[in-house]
């Protein structure tokens, strides 16, 4: 059978049918309005389709939805952003801080001061007696031993080679800062403390276990004008640039520790006094 054309099947209408001319869809309405109350006139523009009935479909949740797939896609097509680098602190710019007790930061110079007897005095049948002069006089460096405190002992420990040390004339008639040395060689073990004929022998230090120390040092200057200890107590009143010196607060200890500020300011003492002696 021969297949008729969509265009026939459209306007061929079916028996039985009225041959009359047909209204159209508009003619309809319009007598449908003429016939219906005003208040039951069915708009057809504006009517809703029907609700289909059922449950919609479930979104599955590893799957994401339109929305989200946008949002995947934007967050993929933005480059990776490498967080922010923390902000470095900021650097301390003083490289000579000093403490309240005078010591100075372990990467620091630090300096000293030491003390030896000018005048005769005998223990255990030896004069140990030595002064600015003996030490100016000698052509080798000289150990510092008989050091028998702890805490004058750990600073022994503490020097390093190279650092410079306030000579101090102690237990005289005038005692006082009069000249400086230099550390040349750093701790070793202080073997006069295993001597029984030395002045400072300690039956209670063994050979294998030492309890003490010895520096070797070598004379740098003397003054021309000592420092003398009555002076230093006013340099060292609340205020003063000595206020926190370890030889005044603990007046007692042979070795002590002297801060680079402290040192400048008692050279600079001593070079308006005349400087070196000649």
């Amino acid at each position: 059978m021969t297949k008729r054309k969509a265009s026939q099947l459209e306007t061929t209408e079916p028996e039985g049918a009225s041959s009359g001319p047909r209204r159209s869809a508009r003619q309809k309405r319009s007598a449908l309005e003429e016939t219906a109350p005003r208040d039951h006139v069915v708009n057809a523009t504006t009517q809703k389709a029907p609700k289909k009935s059922g449950r919609s479909k479930a979104v599955d949740p590893g799957h994401p939805t339109n929305s989200e797939d946008e949002k995947t896609r934007a967050v993929t097509k933005e480059p990776n952003k490498k967080p922010k680098p923390k902000a470095a602190k900021a650097q301390n710019s003083s490289t000579t801080a000093t403490k309240s007790n005078g010591t100075t930061n372990s990467s620091e110079k630090s300096f000293w001061l030491m003390k030896a007897e000018p005048g005769s005095r005998f223990e255990n049948g030896t004069d140990v007696k030595f002064s600015i002069d003996d030490l100016a006089s000698r052509t080798e460096p000289e150990p510092w031993d008989g050091i028998r405190n702890y805490m004058a002992r750990n600073n022994l420990r503490a020097m390093k080679k190279g650092e410079l040390a306030f000579f101090y004339h102690s237990n005289c008639k005038d005692p006082g800062i009069v000249g400086t040395m230099e550390i040349v060689h750093e701790h070793s073990p202080d073997l006069s403390a295993h001597d029984p004929k030395a002045p400072y022998y300690d039956a209670s230090s063994k050979p294998e276990d030492p309890k003490w120390s010895v520096v070797h040092v070598k004379f740098r200057s003397k003054f021309a004008k000592p420092i003398g200890l009555r002076e230093l107590r006013e340099m060292g009143k609340p205020g003063q640039p000595l206020e926190d010196m370890q030889l005044l607060k603990q007046s007692r200890l042979s070795v002590s520790r002297v801060s680079p500020a402290e040192w400048d300011y008692l050279m600079s003492v001593a070079n308006e006094r005349g400087g070196e002696a000649e």
